[in-house]
């Protein structure tokens, strides 16, 4: 079934008429009609109600809808994928957990583009199960997170430490710091076990998010403490809108990168990798921008 087809039912249940969606199509009337026809043929039912100053969907033709939208977006973006392959040599698929790209990823993400001369990259943000699964399906060449990702299939490699330290909108000890308006960050399972080995006497949390940018923009507007990265926090602490609370020991947290060990574009892979073991984390550049606005 050619997807015009599917283009045309759409835009003819879009306007609910048959002259205005072949003016929108830049065809005949009688082509949006036999396009019709074909698709109550194919499916045996009626799609539409035609009345003389009205066009109505019938049930099957509103529960047609849906589908007709799936095949129309999978056909446009197998295109632009296409399309990409063409226009580049070779296409790296990368991802990270959110609180990876906020800490760290962001701004590998620009150094590994720069390195590259006629790639074309893809950026997700995944949990720590989606992109396992889409390493085995090879819909994603890398994955990076604080968490390593077991296979057989898999190789798992260690390309930087994130420090993290404690900091808070006040000066003020830990022990205050945790009791008031602490903000739980979620930096991996092992971050996880050891945060309730150190922390096991504190109050619940006052929010639990699984990202640093969502924590500091919190209690930079409400007030309160939180496990950050270094790198994240440096230009509000230069401002003394953070402080570091300095009787908390920081933690440092390995960032691993994940990909297959029969990937087609291994050799690509490994040069990234040497580009993340060689980059130190930063802060991403809005939130520098926003570390520099705050000193002007």
């Amino acid at each position: 079934m050619d997807v015009k087809v599917f283009r045309t039912f759409l835009e003819v249940a879009k306007v609910k008429h048959f002259g205005r969606a072949a003016e929108n199509l830049y065809i005949t009337q009688a082509a949006v009609s036999a396009r019709i026809k074909q698709l109550e043929s194919f499916f045996d039912t009626q799609l539409f109600i035609r009345d003389r100053n009205a066009i109505k969907l019938t049930s099957s033709g509103e529960r047609l809808i849906a589908y007709a939208e799936n095949m129309v977006r999978t056909l446009e973006q197998s295109k632009a994928e296409l399309l990409l392959t063409k226009a580049h040599s070779i296409q790296l698929a990368l991802a990270g957990t959110p609180n990876v790209w906020d800490a760290y990823l962001q701004h590998c993400l620009g150094v590994v583009v720069d390195a590259f001369s006629g790639y074309a990259f893809s950026a997700e943000t995944l949990s720590r199960g989606q992109m396992h699964r889409a390493l085995l399906e090879r819909t994603l060449d890398i994955a990076v997170g604080l968490d390593p990702l077991k296979s057989d299939e898999l190789n798992c490699i260690k390309v930087a430490d994130l420090e993290l330290v404690l900091v808070s909108t006040e000066p003020t000890l830990q022990q205050q710091a945790m009791q008031q308006g602490y903000v739980y960050v979620d930096w991996g399972t092992r971050f996880a076990s050891e945060h309730a080995a150190r922390h096991s006497k504190m109050p619940p949390p006052f929010l639990r998010t699984s990202t640093g940018r969502i924590a500091l923009d919190f209690i930079l507007q409400k007030g309160g403490a939180s496990y950050l990265p270094a790198s994240m926090v440096e230009g509000f602490i230069d401002t003394q809108q953070l402080y570091v609370v300095e009787d908390a020991e920081p933690w440092f947290r390995p960032v691993y990168l994940s990909y297959r060990k029969d990937a087609a574009s291994l050799e690509q892979i490994t040069q990234v990798k040497r580009l993340l073991d060689k980059t130190e984390p930063a802060m991403p550049f809005l939130l520098q921008q926003a570390g520099e606005q705050s000193k002007s």
